[in-house]
């Protein structure tokens, strides 16, 4: 018995293939909404007062 299946016919690739084009899709559809929302809700602070800064040094420690 072989360890891997490798089969002749390459037909047999394609609903792989496919599914794993719909999961990226899916996945990249799915990360656009988080950044919508998340933008959405960064918005609605801003709109009741609070300030929004970004820090993108925050992994960064701050040298004295």
């Amino acid at each position: 018995m072989e360890f891997l299946y490798f089969p002749e016919d390459k037909t047999e690739y394609i609903p792989g293939i496919i599914s794993v084009i719909v999961i990226f899709l899916l996945s990249l559809v799915i990360m656009w909404l988080l950044v919508r929302a998340s933008r959405k809700q960064v918005q609605q602070l801003e709109d009741q007062g609070y300030t929004v800064t970004h820090n993108k040094d925050s992994d960064k420690k701050k040298e004295s």
